[in-house]
């Protein structure tokens, strides 16, 4: 893909196929909790939201972190406290998850950017194991038992979001505040010099582009809407565990982004909601879900590579050709 002014200077655009299909999704999402149990519904939208920040940096910039826990757990647990401990209101508690999982990802970013490719990936490992360590033997975060009885408490003081429609519209809402950054990212001239970056990172330094300032960007970014997502669900399910933090957790992320479709929006949410509904329907069968997660992840590696949106995309690319 080239690199020029032409490129970099692309604007967001959205065809009325698109605007349709985007209000027919939001619908949907409106109507969910009549028609299904809303804590499942609230588990997908943060869980895909996680998935969305993953794929900003993987889809976008090429860059494959496998310490993207440390940012959802992280979160989780400064939150938790922040509205357990200190009683604090619950969109500010989830605002100061979002926050310092941003101010980790500062760190972590500046210490992990400066390697590429397999590197890169172990470094993140590396910094996320560590924080994980870490998040097990400080005193806040309770250890193995982890924060829980986290309050929902009030909205703004206003909304009571105890009540379950109530609190599912507040993640709605989050959801697409942060569905709608990432696209805006994206789509933004700066998202424009990222993808030129993930196709060809020599000739973006040849044009003047700090490559490597441009990369940490796109990992704060991505490290605080993991954290809004993982604030978020401690909100939701009212606890915060050394689950969140976990090695398994990042390679859930992973298999989120893979199934739905690397470098696609749509994508993430579709491997999110696969992913967790899965896990919800089939955890009373006997046979073990991990396992048919595994052999679903490798039929899609093996029939569609590019993801299940992927492939959709790229189908539709072909078919005017076919006709023609």
């Amino acid at each position: 893909m080239a690199v020029g002014t032409e490129y970099i200077a692309e604007q967001p655009k959205l065809s009325t196929s698109s605007m349709v299909l985007g209000a027919i999704a939001i619908a949907a999402l409106v109507a969910a909790p009549f028609f299904f149990y809303p804590v499942l519904v609230m588990s997908i939208l943060c869980f895909a939201l996680f998935a969305c920040a993953f794929n900003l940096l993987i889809g976008y910039v090429g860059l494959l972190s496998f310490g993207h826990a440390a940012f959802f757990g992280g979160a989780a647990y400064f939150t938790a406290h922040a509205a357990k401990v200190w009683g604090w209101e619950p969109l500010s508690a989830i605002l100061l998850g979002a926050a310092g999982a941003a101010v980790m990802g500062l760190i972590m970013g500046f210490l992990a950017i400066r390697r590429q490719g397999i590197y890169f990936a172990m470094i993140t490992l590396a910094l996320s194991q560590m924080f994980a360590f870490i998040c097990l033997q400080v005193p806040f975060t309770h250890g193995e038992d982890g924060i829980q009885g986290v309050p929902r408490g009030h909205l703004l003081g206003i909304l009571d979001l105890n009540q379950p429609l109530a609190m599912y519209y507040v993640t709605l809402a989050i959801f697409l505040f942060g569905f709608f950054a990432i696209w805006r990212i994206v789509h933004s001239p700066f998202g424009n010099i990222l993808k030129a970056i993930r196709e060809n990172e020599r000739r973006a330094i040849s044009l003047g582009y700090r490559v490597n300032r441009y990369k940490l960007g796109a990992f704060v970014m991505s490290a605080a809407l993991a954290g809004l997502a993982g604030g978020t669900k401690a909100i939701v399910f009212q606890f915060a565990t050394l689950t969140d933090v976990a090695w398994q957790m990042s390679g859930e992320v992973i298999l989120m982004t893979l199934l739905g479709g690397i470098g696609t929006l749509i994508g993430p949410v579709i491997g999110a909601g696969l992913v967790i509904a899965l896990q919800k329907y089939l955890a009373a069968s006997n046979f073990p879900v991990t396992v048919l997660i595994g052999i679903i992840f490798v039929i899609c590696v093996l029939l569609f590579r590019r993801g299940i949106v992927g492939e959709i995309l790229e189908f539709t690319k072909r078919k005017p050709k076919g006709a023609a």
